[in-house]
């Protein structure tokens, strides 16, 4: 437990879905940490969803063991999201198609679901968080929210309206195809931007080619000046993604680019040539501005416990104390395949008897 004795006594179930890693946290509504998880997505053999509820359950204990009760959950995925019925029409990196995650979640678990696109969701919490400031940057009503961790996606705000498009599909622009030809995405495609440019594909594509010196997307990052492989794969994914930043630019003229997710970590690494990139295809025009997100790869997590407290929406203040409650919380336990101990989602946890799995 991480929260010290608080007066109140609720708490939202956060839950940020991603292709590597299930994160998730307790929350009260003033922003403050109770409880931390993580595990992995496909840890010891189980589904996405088996993690899921593997982490969940364990954050609600927690939560209650401290005195708290969960009001409700808050999901971010990835994928095409049906928000009104809580259905993932299609989620490439998790193997889901038409899953009905919020149906079986209650099913579990008697707390209210709500379930947002992890994009979205990360939006969400940076408009949340540009309120709490000083002064409002209105440059934010016209936004492109970028997370790219294991996928790469992408949150539309439009003259301070997020957009979701006609099918709820807005946004997918890691499966925007930018190289003909290219290479094979997990989607299906080839050529698509998630192909070279997330964090999982920037490793991959760095062993393919006979890397060896880094062992992680952080290391390449940090080795671009002394590891040619290093810096051809970084490049790589630079150019992709400003092929299709440069794409969005010229058809929604945002003011603000913000990059979020775990990559973002990489600091100028990243933003300067990325900045650099994305401008010398936009001769024509000015170019809008390109940040690292505040929030970095809590975005969708804060997002997620946004919506869980559903139509009781936190004050401004709360997306920007729930980013600084998990950043001095440290590390997230992390389950494993072993025994539950203090702090340790077990490994074993499963999803419900007749779930669909990825």
């Amino acid at each position: 437990m991480i929260h010290p004795l608080h007066s109140a006594l609720e708490v939202v179930i956060a839950i940020d879905i991603g292709g590597t890693t299930v994160k998730g946290a307790a929350v009260d509504f003033a922003g403050t940490l109770v409880a931390r998880q993580t595990t992995s997505t496909f840890d010891a053999g189980r589904d996405a969803y088996a993690s899921v509820v593997a982490v969940t359950r364990r954050l609600v204990d927690e939560a209650a063991a401290a005195g708290f009760r969960a009001t409700g959950i808050g999901i971010a995925t990835p994928g095409l999201v049906d928000s009104d019925s809580g259905t993932v029409r299609f989620a490439a990196n998790l193997g889901w198609e038409s899953f009905p995650l919020r149906e079986l979640l209650e099913a579990e678990l008697p707390v209210t679901v709500r379930i947002g696109h992890d994009a979205r969701m990360a939006a969400i919490a940076e408009l949340a968080a540009q309120d709490a400031g000083e002064g409002y940057d209105t440059d934010y009503d016209n936004a492109l929210i970028i997370p790219i961790g294991t996928g790469v996606s992408a949150a539309v705000v439009t003259g301070g309206v997020l957009v979701a498009g006609a099918t709820a599909a807005a946004g997918e622009l890691g499966h925007m195809q930018v190289i003909p030809n290219g290479a094979l995405c997990s989607c299906g495609q080839h050529g698509c931007i998630e192909a070279y440019a997330s964090g999982t594909t920037i490793l991959d594509r760095y062993r393919q080619q006979g890397g060896t010196l880094a062992s992680s997307t952080e290391a390449i990052a940090a080795s671009i000046d002394t590891d040619p492989v290093a810096a051809r794969v970084w490049g790589d994914a630079v150019t992709a993604l400003a092929i299709g930043l440069s794409g969005l630019t010229a058809v929604l003229d945002p003011a603000v680019i913000v990059i979020g997710g775990g990559v973002s970590a990489a600091g100028d690494t990243l933003i300067a040539p990325l900045r650099e990139a994305v401008a010398a295809r936009l001769g024509w025009r000015s170019t809008p501005r390109i940040e690292r997100s505040a929030l970095g790869a809590q975005g969708g997590l804060i997002g997620a416990a946004i919506i869980g407290w559903a139509d009781r929406v936190p004050d401004a203040g709360f997306a920007r104390q729930a980013s600084l409650s998990l950043a001095s919380s440290g590390a997230a336990p992390s389950t494993g395949a072993a025994p539950v101990t203090a702090g340790i989602v077990t490994g074993g946890t499963a999803g419900p008897k007749g779930a669909p799995h990825a």
